[in-house]
């Protein structure tokens, strides 16, 4: 078994269209013995615009953009690239790889090329079930300072390289090979045949997403919870107190916790509060201490009074 270690970097990507112009990749044996390094440089038939992941601020590729016109195209290239990918005795492998491999297919289809059609692991992926961490994606530069692995970004070859020896270090703190490593967190290869491609998949990443999905739909069981609870209650709602004709919201955590909140919102109503669910609507913000985001920014833009769950229940009079 061999393992192709691969890196695209792109000219230009848009929604349909991927300007490929650079392919560098690493061959190496089991034991992450390096057989061919190389960093194919590529006419991109087109103009370099590059982006950031918003797609605003451009990113700088350590390559001289007038020299592309000089190189290959990717249809001259074509007999290299497929012949690396395809061939059946080795594993094709990179880091946040489905990006990579749907620019291959943007290029094939561009070219009227037959399609990919090869099995891929993905480095980022591993890593995420080595840590037991799927929160968040974790960048080729993010896991190679963990590693202690250098390289320089955003050059196909080095990326590729810099992939290998992350995958190399991951496989010496376990003590296996990589293809032992895939096997010892139950991930299932990613695949690309007749331009449709399936990505890599885990037994963790699964009970992962079921365990996400059970806490979304207890949190949506609350807060429906709650708001029928207030439909409910603000018929006791008194004419007259402290709080009358001012409009009190509570934020989504606070709703989750529903035996404080009920508790609150029977304590406003009791002083003549109105109860909203948007907070754009709200005179004041019931939140949770160290709470952050958006929802609460635009309550302080506009002035409403805030409190904590503790400084509201001390306003109300109330233990909290």
């Amino acid at each position: 078994m061999k393992y192709l270690f691969f890196d695209i970097e792109c000219a230009g990507v848009f929604k349909n269209v991927a300007k490929i112009c650079a392919f560098g990749y690493c061959l190496v044996d089991e034991q992450f013995h390096i057989l061919e390094k190389e960093d194919l440089l590529i006419n991109p038939q087109g103009h370099f615009h590059l982006t950031d992941r918003k797609g605003t601020q451009g990113l700088i590729l350590p390559y001289a953009y007038s020299e592309f016109k000089k190189y290959p195209t990717f249809v001259q290239r074509k007999e290299k690239i497929y012949a690396l990918l395809e061939d059946s005795d080795t594993l094709v492998v990179g880091h946040a790889v489905m990006n990579d491999v749907k620019y291959l297919n943007l290029e094939s289809k561009r070219f009227s090329l037959p399609s990919f059609r090869f099995h891929f692991a993905d480095t980022q992926f591993v890593y995420m079930n080595k840590i037991g961490d799927f929160t968040r994606q974790f960048g080729l530069e993010t896991i190679a300072t963990e590693l202690g692995v250098e390289f320089t970004p955003h050059r196909a070859v080095d990326d590729a390289y810099a992939t290998m020896k992350i995958a190399e270090r991951m496989c010496a703190e376990e003590g296996c090979t990589f293809f032992q490593l895939l096997q010892k967190y139950e991930i299932q290869t990613g695949k690309i045949e007749n331009y449709e491609i399936t990505q890599n998949t885990s037994v963790a990443q699964e009970r992962y997403k079921r365990e996400k999905e059970r806490l979304k739909e207890e949190r949506e069981r609350k807060r429906v919870e709650f708001h029928i609870f207030a439909d409910r209650e603000k018929r006791k709602r008194a004419k007259d107190g402290k709080l009358k004709n001012k409009t009190v919201c509570f934020s989504h955590a606070v709703e989750l916790q529903t035996p404080v909140a009920k508790k609150l919102l029977s304590a406003a109503f009791s002083q003549a509060a109105v109860c909203t669910f948007r907070a754009e609507e709200c005179d004041m913000y019931v939140y949770l201490d160290g709470e952050g985001g958006q929802r609460l920014q635009s309550v302080k833009d506009r002035n409403a009074r805030i409190f904590t769950v503790e400084e509201f229940a001390v306003y109300l009079g109330v233990d909290a």
